[in-house]
């Protein structure tokens, strides 16, 4: 995988011809017509209850690794975006968190940002797996907010967790899927391409995400973090890129791990520095892989008092608390 921008304003894209060329400003993207055929483009959330698949299956529409994946609850915080794109269609999936009843402020943040990707979309792929059929009403989950039920299309998941001779009759509106298996992806994809709005493109098209690589860089390092530390401190953990030096060769990235408390920092260090030295390793494979360049990775663990219920903390993560008017 290549990337094509700088690390201000970058796309990924799958056969740039530099890691790091200019940058194309999303809002000049050239509308794009392929023998006066119209296109069609649009946004569409995979959206539903924490732990139903989402990134996973958001992976295997787009054919790269962008979400982070781990068998624990509630991983995703910040929506991430995903482009697939063939000559006359372009789909912007959207990944946002799992739609929860909110138990603090970061929480709130996360309801917040997926409840707007829900709004902003033109297609909703309320997700639910298999194994827990039949799906809620998708009303119930948005508790409240309002959202065009013609746009809902429900797509259960997990599909490979059920044997076939026991799968339930699911109603003729609704797919099934397996994201591991592949199984329904294409009839998913189809169905979605057919209901996508004409329009030009928003986004060049070999463009597989819409985010800083900063973003990315940030999201593995929690995906690791998650992968090595036990219970509840990965939720009491926050990651933020201080320097990305793309210049340099090995790429050289500087990133903070911020707890919410002083005991919780040898935790995340290790004993002897292994447990740091695990997520560093873990990540910097991640993101030299995503890159596809070499890459030196400096992590520093600090603490940020209860910054899960600082508002300016989470504004600066990309979490902006609701006002008293937002749902």
């Amino acid at each position: 995988m290549r990337i094509h921008g700088s690390t201000l304003v970058a796309w990924i894209t799958r056969t740039s011809p530099s890691p790091f060329s200019v940058p194309r400003c999303p809002g000049t993207a050239v509308p794009r017509y392929f023998d006066h055929v119209t296109t069609k483009c649009g946004f569409v959330a995979l959206a539903g209850a924490p732990n139903v698949g989402k990134s996973t299956l958001l992976n295997a529409l787009v054919g790269e690794p962008l979400a982070i994946i781990s068998p624990k609850p509630q991983t995703t915080r910040e929506p991430v975006r995903g482009i697939l794109c063939d000559e006359t269609t372009q789909i912007i999936f959207v990944d946002p968190a799992g739609l929860l009843d909110p138990a603090y402020p970061l929480q709130k943040g996360m309801l917040r940002a997926a409840l707007d990707a829900i709004a902003d979309a033109d297609l909703v792929l309320h997700l639910h797996p298999l194994t827990e059929f039949p799906a809620p009403a998708f009303d119930q989950l948005v508790r409240g907010s309002r959202v065009d039920g013609s746009k809902v299309i429900t797509v259960y998941t997990k599909a490979d967790l059920v044997p076939p001779s026991r799968r339930p009759a699911v109603p003729p509106d609704a797919l099934v899927t397996s994201a591991p298996a592949r199984d329904g992806i294409e009839a998913l994809l189809a169905t979605v391409r057919s209901r996508l709005p004409e329009g030009p493109f928003l986004y060049d098209s070999e463009d597989v995400g819409t985010q800083p690589l900063r973003f990315f860089a940030a999201e593995f390092i929690r995906e690791a973090a998650f992968a090595e530390l036990e219970q509840e401190l990965p939720y009491a953990l926050a990651v933020e890129i201080e320097e990305f030096r793309e210049a340099e060769t090995p790429v050289y990235i500087r990133a903070t791990l911020a707890v919410e408390r002083e005991s919780q920092k040898p935790i995340v260090l290790g004993k002897g520095g292994r447990t740091i030295k695990a997520i560093g390793t873990a990540a910097r494979i991640r993101i030299a892989a995503f890159i596809d360049r070499k890459v030196h990775l400096d992590l520093w663990v600090t603490v940020w008092p209860k910054w899960r219920k600082n508002p300016s903390t989470l504004a600066r993560l990309g979490l902006p608390l609701p006002s008293e008017s937002h749902p």
